[in-house]
């Protein structure tokens, strides 16, 4: 990681202070590690004090609609009334839905369902029904910042089988939260959560991953849940990315529709289950900034 401040200069982190006394023995650090040959951050993905103050104001408003859809949501409901509410609640906070519109998405949120791993369109002829499992993926703008974050919902009498399907996702979430660690990598926390689930009986998705994001919608790094301990991107303090396991019953083998270009499917049309937080790397560890 090479950089051309002075150290008399400014720092790049907006703190004001002389780089010399800021962020210059921080920058020396991470070039050693790139000097050893690992993948490293540069500025672009260390959020300063300021952007992680403004990203955590469009976080309020991303927990608040999730908040609401999991108030509201029951069998007997479309996908499309969820789409209502989240874009109704985003526009009432001053936000607005990230999905709309992006790359020709075409609505407000992400409703996937049983074998949908991911990118479920909202629709009107989409009914949850009694026993089903779905994944609300919740992503807002708010003044020009972003945050990202989904959940699953059990409806109604959801078999044992989905339900333990949903509490091991959300287990090995939380386990690979405790593997981000300041001057670790992205590995330690991609092999966590891949251990646990393969550990359970389960497979994990390989071509779809977290990635950074803030001060864009989707930022480096792509995150894996298939890597490996102390491979991928050296974590420091200042990065914030999303873990979202994507965890199949079945086969880790996945398909995406052919009509709407976005819905993906297990091959196997057996369940998937996702969780998805956003988290700063610390000092110290990790902050969950989005639930």
């Amino acid at each position: 990681m090479s950089n051309k401040i002075g150290r008399n200069d400014p720092c790049w982190c907006g703190s004001g202070k002389k780089y010399k006394k800021c962020h210059e023995e921080f920058d020396d650090k991470i070039s050693e590690y790139e000097a050893m040959g690992h993948i490293v951050p540069d500025h672009s993905i260390i959020k300063t004090p300021a952007q992680i103050k403004a990203i955590k104001e469009s976080c309020k408003i991303n927990i608040a609609v999730l908040d609401e859809v999991a108030s509201k949501i029951h069998a007997g409901m479309t996908t499309q009334d969820i789409d209502d509410i989240v874009y109704k609640k985003t526009i009432e906070m001053g936000g607005t839905p990230a999905t709309l519109g992006y790359e020709e998405y075409p609505k407000s949120v992400c409703t996937s369902i049983n074998e949908v791993v991911c990118h479920g369109i909202p629709s009107d002829d989409v009914i949850l029904k009694d026993g089903d499992i779905i994944n609300v993926d919740c992503s807002t703008i708010l003044n020009g910042y972003f945050s990202d974050s989904s959940r699953m919902f059990c409806i109604g009498d959801v078999s044992e089988e989905k339900r333990r399907l949903v509490e091991v996702t959300k287990e090995a979430m939380e386990i690979g939260l405790k593997a981000v660690k300041p001057w670790g990598f992205l590995g330690d926390m991609g092999e966590a959560v891949h251990e646990h689930a393969v550990k359970n009986g389960y497979s994990v998705v390989r071509q779809i991953g977290g990635h950074g994001v803030g001060l864009e919608f989707h930022e480096d790094p792509w995150v894996s849940y298939c890597s490996k301990r102390g491979e991928e991107m050296l974590l420091v303090p200042g990065m914030i990315f999303t873990i979202e396991p994507m965890i199949n019953m079945g086969s880790d083998k996945i398909y995406t529709d052919r009509k709407d270009g976005w819905t993906i499917y297990t091959a196997d049309k057996k369940p998937s289950a996702q969780w998805e937080i956003m988290v700063l790397v610390t000092e110290t560890g990790a902050e969950v900034l989005c639930y």
